[in-house]
């Protein structure tokens, strides 16, 4: 809309979501046979383990993938960009440096001078709008993050604070996950005695929702699609899902996408024997810009953070909610 409003006149040719489909099929297989260690980002991107190929095909990773972009393109006619490093953050900054049909390597000991003079916006993972609020902060440059004092940025961004502390030194420990690893991350609960009050099953769902949310921060995942699964007293499922419009890992926003999925189906006169919540439709964990402006969603990410680590110093019932004490009562504990 917007290229048509600069140019009423331009030809406009729709997109062919079955041909993208189909290419990134094929693009896939080629990645496969090159390593089975291949973690899917989008339609379109992907990350690549190469570790141990060597061996099996009698060249290093860079004439490897080299090899790889050759075939696609004569094979598929299509380019690519790669980056090669020795993590993901930097593999993905590398593939950024040489596009578009470009190839870029950052060894390990280069990133952080290759850093240091960029501006905090090149991070991949902080937006424009984030950006703007690190550099009223003071943070003009990668290097102004690498200089920083670890806990004066916990303090101001939280656990963003120390995700910008180690990407600004090109540190990254997240592995490359296949499909079969990412799929969902889901907790559920069979009752003692069937359940058809509202209420008490809210209060099952918030439960969930926090085990569910512990798992994804455990995995440093986010996902994008709340699933509520519920079994009738008679066996029957039933699942029902909603896309968040920002991927998430916190217990409040996968509850206030659950719960009017559950207010629908909790109507007093059916009875249901398990609840289930899950999370799916997952990319790894980073710097979510619009939540760091919410001062809300900031705040209850903070909250959380904080029972987070109180439950994993004193257990699972060091912090509990109002929600979480009423139902334990309820349950007679």
């Amino acid at each position: 809309f917007q290229a048509l409003k600069l140019c009423p006149g331009a030809t406009v040719v729709k997109p062919s979501r079955h041909k993208y489909s189909e290419a990134a099929k094929l693009v896939r297989e080629k990645m496969e046979a090159l390593t089975p260690m291949v973690q899917p980002v989008s339609i379109d991107e992907a990350y690549l383990d190469l570790t141990g190929t060597e061996s099996i095909h009698k060249a290093p990773p860079a004439a490897s993938l080299a090899r790889l972009a050759a075939e696609i393109e004569r094979d598929l006619q299509i380019t690519v960009s790669i980056g090669l490093s020795s993590n993901k953050f930097l593999a993905k900054t590398a593939s950024e440096l040489d596009k578009p049909r470009g190839f870029a390597v950052i060894s390990p000991e280069e990133a952080e001078a290759m850093l240091a003079p960029r501006p905090v916006g090149f991070l991949h993972g902080v937006g424009p709008k984030f950006a703007e609020r690190l550099s009223r902060d003071g943070y003009d440059t990668v290097g102004d993050l690498q200089q920083a004092e670890l806990k004066a940025l916990i303090g101001r961004y939280g656990e963003t604070g120390m995700w910008l502390k180690q990407v600004a030194h090109g540190i990254d420990r997240r592995p490359v996950r296949t499909d079969e690893e990412r799929k969902s991350v889901s907790a559920e609960t069979t009752f003692r005695a069937d359940l058809s009050d509202a209420a008490a099953l809210e209060d099952q769902l918030w439960r969930l929702c926090v085990k569910t949310a512990d798992r994804a921060k455990a995995s440093g995942v986010v996902g994008s699609v709340v699933t509520l699964k519920l079994k009738t007293s008679d066996f029957r499922p039933l699942t029902r899902r909603v896309s968040l419009s920002e991927p998430t890992q916190i217990a409040q926003a996968i509850f206030r996408a659950a719960r009017p999925l559950l207010e629908k189906e909790a109507d007093g006169r059916r009875r249901y024997r398990l609840i289930g919540i899950g999370i799916s439709e997952l990319e790894d964990y980073r710097a979510d810009s619009i939540d760091l402006l919410d001062p809300l969603v900031e705040k209850r990410a903070k909250a959380e953070r904080a029972s987070d680590a109180a439950r994993a110093k004193f257990g699972s019932d060091a912090v509990i909610t109002g929600r979480a004490a009423r139902s334990a009562q309820k349950d007679g504990k």
